[in-house]
Parts: C-alpha cells; sequence; structure tokens
C-alpha cells in the first residue's frame, strides 16, 4: 500500500510541476521556493500541539487548493504560485513518508511513524 500511495503523490507532485510551467515563472523559482512550506513547522518551537497545528495547515492539500482556487477567481499569479508550491510540497513530503502531524509527536503522522 506504501508503494501506492507513493505513486499517488509522485503523480500529484509532476501535476505540481505542470501546473507551475503554465505560469509565467522562471523555472528556477519551483526549487527556490518548494521547502518554504517546511515554515510551518516554526509552531514546534512552542509545543507539539501548535507545531501540529501550523505544520498541518501548510501542508493540507484541501488549504493549498482553496488557495488555488481563489487565486485563479482572482486573477493573481502570485496567489496560484502559492498554491501550486503548498500543493507540490505536500506531495513531496509524502513521497518521503512525511504525513499530516498528530499533536503529540512530529513523528506520529497519518501515514504512520516517521522512520519505520
Amino acid at each position: 500500500m506504501k508503494t501506492t500511495i507513493r505513486l499517488e503523490e509522485l503523480a500529484q507532485f509532476i501535476l505540481g510541476i505542470v501546473l507551475f510551467s503554465q505560469l509565467d515563472y522562471a523555472w528556477w523559482w519551483f526549487p527556490a521556493l518548494i521547502l518554504t512550506p517546511d515554515i510551518g513547522a516554526v509552531g514546534y518551537l512552542i509545543n507539539t500541539k501548535v507545531g501540529a497545528f501550523t505544520y498541518n495547515f501548510f501542508h493540507h492539500k484541501a488549504v493549498a487548493i482553496a488557495v488555488g482556487l481563489c487565486a485563479f477567481y482572482l486573477d493573481n499569479s502570485l496567489l496560484i504560485l502559492i498554491g501550486v508550491i503548498l500543493f507540490s510540497h505536500a506531495a513531496l513530503d509524502r513521497i518521503f513518508g512525511y504525513g499530516l502531524k498528530y499533536p503529540d509527536s512530529f513523528k506520529n503522522t497519518h501515514l504512520g511513524d516517521i522512520g519505520k
């Protein structure tokens, strides 16, 4: 099952690259920005509950899709870029087993424990 999930996430990451390629940004913006959603992990400096909330907010695909759809409706290319980066990053993280976090530990995710 893990292989199937990773393949699905890989397909979504490729979709993110295709969507990015339709925007009017230089190609190097994608690799330069792809790790920016990890800013959500800063919440772990407070405690695991806040960290899980902030991390999950920046890594939830529904948030990314909502930002992208609102941006598309508003015809705002910067917000579309943000939505694409959020979506692509979430898919990339899940390829490597980093899922949405439970509030008890950074390593406890909806995909199972990180590293197992």
